[in-house]
């Protein structure tokens, strides 16, 4: 039993309790707000007036491509791979068959990006795996979302 945490604990620990700290994953929080007139702000900040045509869909869209360019740069910048990129999704909703629900039933992203400098081999391959699998809002998605690349002209 760990001594050092005795001064701390309001009930002793037993011989057979564990006293080691879990290791936990690391949370990540976020809030908006929506005002009356439809002002978005991002945790109190950035206010955003969103036209009526930006629907709750679109924005999922939209953040899943943002979400996955960011997992991107997370991923390229340890080997100081720099990029520029654009991109598109959609997606199609409608009532599943198996519970008669609407939602997404279809999901399609393409993106194009400009590498600097590129990586060897399956080293790109690699690298955009990385980038969808590690973007939360894409694995937050059901179906999941398909991905389709362009790098410096070339698709993948």
């Amino acid at each position: 039993m760990a001594r050092h945490y005795d001064a701390l604990r309001t009930v002793p620990a037993t011989a057979r309790q564990d006293t080691r700290m879990a290791a936990g994953a690391k949370e990540f929080r976020y809030a908006i707000g929506l005002d009356r007139t439809g002002r978005v702000t991002a945790d109190g900040h950035s206010p955003l007036d969103l036209d009526p045509a930006w629907t709750p869909e679109h924005l999922v869209l939209a953040g899943l491509i943002r979400c996955t360019l960011q997992s991107l740069r997370f991923h390229a910048a340890p080997t100081e791979i720099d990029f520029v990129a654009n991109g598109s999704a959609s997606a199609t909703v409608t009532r599943r068959s198996d519970d008669g629900r609407y939602a997404f039933v279809e999901i399609g992203v393409e993106l194009a990006l400009e590498l600097d400098p590129v990586p060897p081999g399956d080293e790109l391959a690699a690298l955009l795996v990385k980038a969808e699998r590690d973007c939360f809002v894409g694995a937050s998605l059901e179906p999941s979302p398909s991905y389709h690349w362009t790098v410096n002209g070339t698709k993948f």
